[in-house]
């Protein structure tokens, strides 16, 4: 067994280390209602924002922008990860991971090509260590991200998709499904996926103006901006909610074994205060 100054520097160690769990549990406990506030006043608008251009993909035109249009071959695909910037967050952006490198696999087994950009500095890290194909990135977004710090790594995929380079563009990011859970979720950008508004397809058109194309380019981009920034939104939020998870866990752990090092701290305290009790008897016997 341990002496008891080793286990009385052990237990301070442990209480120390509580206090820095505890205080990280009450920050993100503090900032996790905000963070949910934002997400479901942006959630609406997403939801409109989807039915409209539901509507639009289900009209009968004449013009057919790329952005609506399966390629008949896939050669490549572009995926668009949200992280988080920092740790101590449990299992949230691992859990993310590991079930993209899966996906990846899956494409490589194809013959399928992947290209990336990463939101997060979590991510920007993890995919350069196993030498994904990055396009661009983008980091430290903080608590309140913006839709301008988005725009450029946004951008960098839109091209590449109209330009041919890449053939689908998917969003993956953490899902806020409640504060105990969140859900690693894959969202299809690109080509559009078919509308789940329950409307059946138009036999007329809609009238643009000044054309179609301006219209429909202005719109989808709009709209394929406003995806990504609510996946942002929603990762800030299951951030905060993992991040509160794992240290309450954590500082409840610090305590379970403070008490146990405090148990055995008596025990070798006890144990040497009988070991001194029983000397001094042998001594004063022999005397």
């Amino acid at each position: 067994m341990a002496g008891g100054r080793e286990i009385k520097t052990k237990i301070k160690s442990v209480q120390n280390t509580r206090k820095v769990t505890r205080a990280l549990e009450m920050v993100s406990a503090s900032k996790i209602r905000k963070a949910q506030d934002r997400m479901r006043v942006s959630r609406p608008y997403a939801q409109a924002m989807r039915q409209v251009i539901g509507h639009l993909a289900q009209a009968s035109t004449d013009y057919q922008h790329p952005f609506l249009t399966e390629r008949s071959e896939v050669r490549r695909v572009g995926y668009i990860v949200v992280s988080s910037d920092r740790g101590l967050a449990g299992g949230l952006n691992n859990n993310l991971f590991r079930k993209l490198l899966a996906e990846i696999r899956q494409w490589n087994a194809q013959g399928v090509e992947v290209d990336m950009v990463t939101i997060g500095q979590k991510a920007q890290a993890f995919f350069r260590r196993i030498k994904v194909n990055m396009i661009g990135s983008v980091s430290h977004l903080g608590d309140q991200p913006r839709l301008d710090q988005l725009i450029g790594v946004i951008k960098v995929m839109l091209d590449a998709y109209t330009e041919g380079t890449v053939d689908r563009v998917f969003v993956v990011y953490n899902h806020f499904v409640n504060t105990m859970s969140q859900k690693a979720t894959f969202d299809q950008l690109l080509p559009l996926p078919p509308a789940q508004t329950g409307v059946p397809r138009h036999d007329w058109d809609y009238i643009y103006e000044p054309d179609a194309g301006t219209v429909l380019e202005h719109v989808l981009t709009r709209y394929i901006e406003v995806l990504v920034y609510q996946a942002v939104l929603e990762n800030v939020a299951s951030e905060h909610a993992a991040r509160m998870v794992a240290m309450k866990a954590a500082s409840d752990n610090a305590t379970k074994l403070i008490g146990t090092l405090s148990l055995a701290y008596n025990k070798a305290r006890q144990a040497a205060i009988t070991q001194e009790i029983s000397e001094i008897v042998g001594g004063a016997s022999a005397v």
